[in-house]
């Protein structure tokens, strides 16, 4: 039995944070699901901008979707849903067999409507009803105008995967909207059984002081980070608020760690796998990672047990002058606007592809 079956036994379910045609067509996402425990998929902007711009896996369908007169966004979302949608079917077993608790996959609204709530519910409509797909969420940042839109989303029945969280604060106020769509549905007598997973992103901490940080602490600040989160986390979810929409047939809101990937080649490459098992809760690493974790990895203690000390961990960043409320802050909005750029990257190599093949029809 290898590491990723091991933690997937102790009950965290493993994602792959990352989707290309060639990942489908080559069978090596199935090798993941059969081999490795995988459970689910995750995407992005930077994920599709990678995928598309930089293979020739897409040109065949982007010179019909051409020929058809298709283009810009309205091209890329056929591409990303024709691949999220044949994931999600090799998901499916695993989302029926879990009732709906695991085998999801995720598409991204358009990250330019990151401040634009009803720009993003219309968008999150649309993508949902293209797709298609049960075990397909909608992902939606959690930024103060995302929250309106993610409550209003889950009211409607439309399950989020709510992105860009980056603190405890941030989790909270996302698990927050989250409950009032609930509440809302079960005082509308509607079915109150809708998935959702909210995405903590933990390397992008210790890449931002990696150059402030004492030599002692370094890479500790995004596990400290999410060990805090982890524990409001079991508060929110033992609360006798939650415990009333369980006891009402609702759905928890499942805990995702995000970003996970190393980025200190220094550091262990399986530095937040290893460090952030914890059952009911979600890893979704990028495929090198996944690879690492698979081959040599090592599972020790549990959150919170293996961190209980993380408010000792981060008094010494906040001594170190490191302001950890202001950094999240500033860590959102810089995550927004990669995404921006990424997005922004993804059509322009969508336009230059569909130029070149324009000319060869």
């Amino acid at each position: 039995m290898n590491s990723t079956q091991k933690l997937h036994n102790i009950g965290q379910s493993l994602w792959l944070d990352n989707i290309t045609r060639g990942l489908l067509t080559s069978g090596t996402l199935g090798k993941y699901i059969r081999d490795f425990s995988v459970t689910g998929l995750t995407s992005n902007p930077t994920i599709f901008e990678h995928a598309i711009g930089k293979s020739a896996d897409y040109d065949a369908a982007i010179r019909q979707k051409v020929s058809e007169g298709k283009s810009g966004e309205w091209l890329f979302f056929e591409l990303a849903i024709e691949d999220l949608r044949k994931a999600a079917d090799l998901f499916l077993p695993i989302h029926e067999l879990t009732n709906g608790v695991d085998g999801w996959v995720s598409l991204e609204v358009s990250p330019l409507l990151a401040n634009d709530t009803a720009g993003t519910l219309t968008a999150a409509r649309a993508l949902h009803a293209g797709a298609d797909r049960p075990n397909l969420f909608i992902k939606i940042p959690g930024t103060a105008e995302g929250l309106p839109a993610i409550e209003q989303a889950i009211f409607e029945g439309l399950p989020v995967n709510v992105t860009l969280l980056f603190s405890s604060e941030q989790y909270v106020a996302a698990a927050e909207a989250y409950m009032r769509g609930i509440e809302r549905r079960i005082t509308a007598g509607l079915n109150p059984a809708v998935g959702s997973v909210a995405s903590m992103f933990i390397s992008r901490w210790d890449v931002a002081v990696a150059e402030t940080s004492p030599p002692e602490i370094r890479n500790q600040l995004g596990i400290a980070v999410a060990a805090l989160t982890y524990k409001a986390y079991r508060v929110l979810v033992d609360s006798p608020r939650h415990q009333r929409i369980l006891n009402e047939g609702g759905r928890r809101q499942r805990l995702l760690w995000a970003s996970t990937g190393t980025k200190d080649s220094s550091a262990s490459d399986t530095l937040y796998v290893q460090s952030l098992a914890a059952p009911c809760t979600i890893n979704t690493m990028p495929e090198k990672t996944l690879n690492a974790f698979a081959q040599h990895g090592k599972l020790g203690p549990n959150l919170p047990e293996s961190h209980h000390d993380c408010f000792e961990v981060l008094a010494r960043f906040h001594k170190a002058g490191i302001d950890v409320h202001a950094l999240g802050n500033l860590l959102q909005q810089e995550g927004a606007e990669g995404f921006i750029k990424s997005w922004n990257g993804l059509l322009k190599s969508i336009a230059f592809k569909s130029h070149a093949l324009r000319k060869a029809i």
